[in-house]
C-alpha cells in the first residue's frame, strides 16, 4: 500500500499516520510492521514508529501474508444488491465477518468474494481483503461497496477519507435519547481494559461524528422504553454507533458487548421476551449507502430492506406499544 503525506498530516508520527490510513490494523500491528522493516519513506526503509512524516513524503507499506493466512475460497451465496464493471453492492447478512482476522480465516465475505470473482477485484488492500473498501461489524447487517478494480478502489477510498460517503443505519435502543434529534461528536479510542472494545475518550482517539434522529418511541407495559433511531455517519470508526449510543445512555438491543444483558422483567410479555432473546447480535442495520460512482462520476444511492429478525421485532413492538 502506498500513501502520500498531505499538509494536514505534516509532523505526525509514522505509526499514527498509518493507523489513520489503514483502518483494519491496530496501532500495535502497525508498530510491529514498521519495526519489521516493512515500511519505506521515500523508498528508504525505516524501523522507527516515532519517525515524523513530512508533506509530500511517499510512504509504502508491505503487508506480509503468512502461508497459513492464505485466503481460501468459500462457496457462500452472496446477496448482490447491484453490480457493474466497477463496483459491487453487497447486502451482508448478520453473523458474517467481512475479512479474515485473528481467529476468522474462513467463511468471511472476502472468502466468498475470492471464490466468485477470483482475481477480478481490487488488490490495494492485499490478498486477504480483495475489493474490500470498508467494513461493518460481524453482527451488523446491511450494505457494503466492493471495488472491482484499483482505480475504483482509490476513488471510493478517497471519498471515505474525506467523509463524503452518505451512510444511514437503523437501530433499536433501550430508552430515549435526549434531545430526540442531534449530533454526537466525540473522540473514540480503544478501551484500556479490553483492547477488543472501543470507548469515548476525552483526551485521545479519533474524531467520530454521528447524526441521529428518533423515528419512534415504543411504550410497552412492564418494559423499559425502546426507541427506533436513524443514524447518519460522518465518520466510520470501529463500533462507532454502538459506542455513541452507549455514551448517550441508550445501548442497542442485543448488543452483548456494549449493551445491557436482556433482563426478564416482572410481568413482561412472554412473546416479546422470546423474540428479544433470539435476536442474533445487535439490532443494527446499514440501510443505505450513497457516493459518487467511480467511473460515471454521478451520485448513486442504494437502499436495503431490514433483515427478517429486525422486521419481526419491529412488528412486535408496534403491536404491543400503546
Amino acid at each position: 500500500m502506498k500513501f502520500l503525506v498531505r499538509k494536514k498530516d505534516d509532523g505526525k508520527r509514522l505509526d499514527i499516520f498509518l493507523s489513520e490510513h489503514i483502518g483494519h490494523l491496530t496501532r500495535s500491528n502497525i508498530k510491529k510492521t514498521i519495526e519489521s522493516n516493512d515500511v519505506k519513506i521515500n523508498k528508504k526503509i525505516t524501523d522507527s514508529p516515532s519517525k515524523k512524516v513530512k508533506t509530500n513524503d511517499s510512504v509504502i507499506v508491505e503487508l506480509v501474508i503468512k502461508n497459513s493466512d492464505k485466503l481460501l475460497p468459500s462457496k457462500i451465496k452472496l446477496d448482490i444488491h447491484f453490480e457493474d464493471k466497477d463496483i459491487l453492492i453487497i447486502n451482508k447478512p448478520k453473523g458474517m465477518v467481512v475479512h479474515p482476522g485473528a481467529g476468522n480465516y474462513e467463511n468471511t465475505l472476502a472468502n466468498a468474494l475470492v471464490y466468485k470473482y477470483k482475481n477480478k477485484l481490487s488488490d490495494i488492500n492485499g490478498e486477504l481483503r480483495p475489493g474490500i473498501v470498508h467494513r461493518i461489524d460481524k453482527e451488523t447487517s446491511g450494505l457494503l461497496v466492493i471495488a472491482k478494480n484499483n482505480l475504483s478502489h482509490s476513488k471510493l477510498g478517497k471519498q471515505f477519507s474525506e467523509h463524503s460517503i452518505k451512510r444511514k443505519y437503523l437501530c433499536l435502543v433501550w430508552g430515549v435519547i435526549r434531545p430526540l434529534q442531534g449530533r454526537i461528536e466525540t473522540l473514540i479510542a480503544r478501551n484500556k481494559k479490553n483492547r477488543q472494545l472501543m470507548m469515548v475518550s476525552d483526551f485521545n482517539g479519533k474524531k467520530a461524528i454521528t447524526n441521529y434522529e428518533t423515528i419512534k418511541v415504543f411504550n410497552i407495559k412492564d418494559v423499559p422504553k425502546i426507541s427506533l433511531i436513524e443514524c447518519k455517519l460522518e465518520t466510520g470508526r470501529t463500533h462507532q454507533i454502538r459506542v455513541h449510543m452507549k455514551y448517550k445512555g441508550a445501548s442497542l438491543l442485543g448488543d452483548n458487548q456494549y449493551g445491557k444483558k436482556n433482563i426478564k422483567f416482572k410481568k413482561i410479555n412472554e412473546d416479546f421476551y422470546e423474540k428479544l432473546s433470539v435476536l442474533n447480535g445487535q439490532a443494527l442495520h446499514a440501510k443505505s449507502l450513497g457516493f459518487i460512482h467511480p467511473s460515471k462520476n454521478k451520485w448513486v444511492n442504494f437502499e436495503s430492506e431490514l433483515p427478517n429478525d429486525f422486521k419481526k421485532l419491529l412488528d412486535l413492538l408496534k403491536n404491543l406499544s400503546s
